[in-house]
């Protein structure tokens, strides 16, 4: 059994940590508001810090799940962050959704210091997250993967090591372009079957059986067309993904039609105040579009 710091305790990070608990491990874990540590704590027997540096002094791999690139520096780096408590030898691995860029700049300040590093963004969502059953799109070194991988693998059905450091959060980033492209057809098709007067439950059960069946048409077409949007990947993380997929998509000089087609439709549920919603919620935008 390893002892693991785990930093970021939000929808995701809290049932992750969880895991490596109900799997023996010994959890130290930060979080910036400190009563959700506290009652992580209580739940699942681990140690709750006060900083991100003393919940991994002693760790042998410290995992990051927050927001954005200034969060996950905000708790790497500093007299407080993860990396200056971590001995030579222990591995960092990212699981917060950031850019490639970082990941590199990461891997570099961990090398330094004689420590491994891991980028392993994930998918799965928050019932994902909660079954054990998320997705780890990894890059970085053979060696510090082949460690890290068995730990990950307790809140993980697949951990994928795709290249150096960066691959990992690149390939998330062709998850995210699927993603929106898949939200976005389903908002798109249901919106007018909507309008042309269809039973739109009848024709959820219609064609998700067939070649247009997808995760998004079933696990959100009924709340789509209930207009329910009080849950899952919210509008705001949705429109920081797509961001992401266009710096690094105008680096490359790569073409991402659909992904700013999306991209603008996230940014008017974003002005209409929805931005906590699930990012379905952009069928809104064709009904508002329609009722104008």
């Amino acid at each position: 059994m390893a002892t693991c710091a785990f930093i970021g305790l939000g929808n995701m990070g809290y049932p992750m940590a969880g895991h490596l608990a109900a799997a023996g491990h010994t959890v130290r874990v930060f979080n910036r508001t400190a009563t959700t540590a506290e009652r992580w704590s209580a739940e699942h027997g681990g140690t709750h810090h006060p900083t991100p540096g003393e919940a991994a002094t002693g760790a042998d791999f410290a995992f990051v799940c927050v927001g954005a690139d200034d969060d996950v520096r905000s708790v790497i780096y500093g007299d407080d962050g993860a990396l200056t408590a971590l001995e030579p030898g222990a591995i960092l691995v990212d699981h917060t959704t950031a850019s490639a860029t970082l990941a590199r700049e990461l891997a570099e300040a961990c090398a330094e210091r004689g420590v491994g590093f891991v980028d392993a963004p994930i998918s799965g969502g928050q019932a994902g997250a909660e079954s054990g059953q998320l997705s780890v799109m990894c890059g970085g070194a053979a060696e510090h993967f082949e460690r890290a991988r068995p730990v990950i693998d307790h809140y993980a059905k697949a951990v994928t090591l795709l290249g150096p450091a960066g691959a990992g959060q690149l390939t998330k980033m062709v998850n995210q372009i699927l993603c929106a492209g898949a939200i976005q057809g389903a908002a798109e098709a249901l919106a007018f079957g909507e309008q042309a007067g269809l039973d739109m439950e009848l024709v959820l059960q219609a064609v998700t059986q067939g070649a247009a069946g997808s995760w998004y048409l079933s696990n959100r077409g009924e709340t789509m067309i209930r207009d329910e949007f009080d849950f899952g990947f919210a509008v705001d993380w949705m429109a920081k993904d797509l961001g992401l997929v266009k710096a690094e998509a105008e680096a490359l000089g790569a073409e991402t039609p659909l992904t700013d087609l999306t991209a603008g439709y996230l940014a008017e549920t974003q002005q209409a105040g929805e931005n906590r919603m699930d990012a379905t919620a952009i069928i809104r935008r064709y009904r508002a579009h329609r009722a104008g």
